[in-house]
């Protein structure tokens, strides 16, 4: 069969991808008897292997929020007063019109393109967005050049030869990239964007949110660019400690997903006791600056100990990739890593191009300082050669 015949081949590439179990404690991770420190976890500022927090929101969490099924689409019966109120506080936060949330980040990125980009529209997106983006492209009507990633004359060159062919030009990028944690200048494309009347953009700030600006809104309001990012998008799953995702938008767009949309019409609302603590914890998003600085430092930390020990490094962010090139090298190198002390995972094909897997690196400020120095010695130190692997 088929299907045989492409694991085999993923097997011989060192592609084959498993589901791991692990049990979590706090900073630490238990997996065949070993306890090592995450760095693999998307949980950037801690919240949510903070207890405390957690226990001080079961205490707040009104009577009518302490549910755990919406039990149908928004659009039935499964719009509740605690969606509303996120959706008024995000717009409020970020000086919108309007906001809208979602399931999950992939119903996000999933289900806008398609809704808004017909048969007379162009996009032109960055060539590393994520699987989301880009299936959100394939669903959509629309035709797709995919530019040089961060290659801004290019995308400029792009959009001055197309524009008058097209009803609509939707520029689509990631803020901070997922893979290489290199930052794209949304400040410079919203000015692109600008010179143009037919021109939109959509920013997915998915890794940004919480971690990045002065009031943890991203890198959008870290450049200035809050108000001219037309398709502004976010998840909660990672340094909000939540479930689903969100996009900031005018009131027209905001009406218009919801009569279009179908990842958002065809299936069930998230869960008014999540809707409640993500409200919770954005509504305290700005008072946690002591958890980005601290996070921004330990990434610097880090993104010098990777540099120091001969690996290409672009990040500028908590993401930090340990390119090692072979898929099979990256494996090992994850093992002697895990056998070290610390959970890291190898990232391979097609997630990322060929010959560029990597451990990915992902920072959290919950961190011990001790721990942190610990991982950059174990970043430094030579390879030891092992016949092992995960």
């Amino acid at each position: 069969m088929k299907e045989e015949q492409t694991l085999h081949a993923l097997a011989r590439e060192g592609n084959l991808r498993t589901l791991p179990e692990a049990e979590h404690d706090g900073v630490w991770i238990g997996q065949d008897g070993r306890r090592m420190l995450n760095v693999a976890s998307n949980d950037y500022l801690g919240l949510a292997s903070d207890r405390d927090l957690q226990k001080e929101f079961l205490r707040s969490v009104p009577e009518r929020d302490r549910l755990l099924s919406a039990s149908s689409s928004r659009l039935l019966t499964g719009n509740f007063a605690v969606h509303r109120e996120l959706e008024a506080l995000l717009a409020g936060r970020f000086g919108r019109e309007s906001a809208l949330t979602f399931s999950s980040g992939y119903h996000l990125n999933m289900g806008i393109l398609p809704a808004v980009a017909d048969g007379h529209t162009l996009i032109l997106a960055d060539k590393l967005v994520h699987a989301s983006l880009i299936d959100g492209i394939r669903l959509s009507a629309a035709r797709c050049i995919r530019y040089r990633h961060q290659d801004y004359r290019q995308l400029q060159s792009l959009v001055e030869k197309h524009h008058a062919a097209f009803d609509r030009l939707i520029i689509v990028t990631e803020s901070v990239f997922s893979m290489d944690g290199d930052v794209a200048p949304l400040a410079a494309l919203a000015e692109l964007k600008k010179a143009y009347p037919n021109v939109m953009l959509y920013v997915d700030e998915a890794h940004a949110v919480g971690v990045r600006g002065k009031r943890g809104l991203g890198i959008a309001e870290e450049q200035g660019c809050l108000a001219d990012i037309d398709f502004l998008c976010g998840t909660f799953g990672k340094a909000l400690a939540s479930v689903g995702a969100y996009v900031v938008c005018s009131r027209l767009m905001h009406d218009y997903l919801v009569n279009r949309m179908r990842t958002l019409i065809f299936t069930t609302a998230l869960p008014p006791l999540n809707v409640a603590w993500t409200k919770f914890v954005f509504s305290r998003l700005d008072g946690w600056e002591d958890r980005r600085i601290r996070l921004a430092s330990m990434a610097e930390k880090v993104r010098g100990a990777v540099r120091r020990a001969g690996y290409p490094c672009l990040s500028e962010s908590h993401i930090v990739p340990l390119v090692v090139g072979e898929s099979e090298k990256t494996v090992l190198k994850a093992a002697e890593m895990q056998r070290n002390g610390f959970y890291v995972l190898p990232v391979r094909p097609p997630t990322v191009p060929e010959g560029t897997s990597r451990l990915r690196l992902s920072l959290t400020a919950a961190l011990p300082e001790a721990e942190v120095e610990r991982l950059v010695e174990a970043i430094e130190a030579p390879s030891i050669p092992s016949e092992g692997g995960t």
